[in-house]
């Protein structure tokens, strides 16, 4: 008898004892017991058809310039053909699509630039016209 099979999701006298001694020494330690005893066999056929699921849709992929794609035959040559024709023209408007979003970074950054240096010229010379108008601190609050 393997120690799984004690603590298997199902209502045992071991799994009732430890959701008592959860609750009685922590309540989330009881609560999350009983979600075990309840769904613990849901969420690990769940686990096991993620798995199978994710497993199959990778299996045929590889890593290629950043980007999953297909390294197996379908049998056609012609579909093969077209196929990697296709993911080629992709590939080549994925590049190109990136080459405008980075000229577009750069033309925001210089505009960012270009209003930043403006309000700072502005700012320059409000403050030396105020301190040419002014001949000395002004006081806003006078005591009389």
């Amino acid at each position: 008898m393997n120690q799984s099979a004690l603590l298997r999701p199902d209502w045992t006298p071991a799994t009732v004892a430890l959701m008592v001694l959860g609750f009685v020494v922590f309540w989330p330690l009881g609560l999350a017991m009983l979600a075990y005893i309840i769904f613990g066999e849901r969420l690990r056929g769940f686990k096991r058809e993620a798995n199978n699921a994710t497993d199959g849709f990778f299996a045929g992929c590889r890593r290629s310039h950043g980007r999953y794609r297909p390294h197996f035959s379908t049998g056609n040559v012609a579909f093969d053909d077209w196929r990697k024709a296709e993911l080629d023209r992709l590939e080549e408007e994925r590049r190109k699509l990136d080459e405008m979003r980075e000229e577009f970074d750069t033309y925001m950054r210089e505009l960012r630039r270009a209003k930043d240096q403006d309000e700072f010229d502005r700012f320059m010379r409000d403050r030396k016209n105020a301190k040419r108008d002014d001949n000395g601190p002004v006081a806003e609050f006078q005591t009389p």
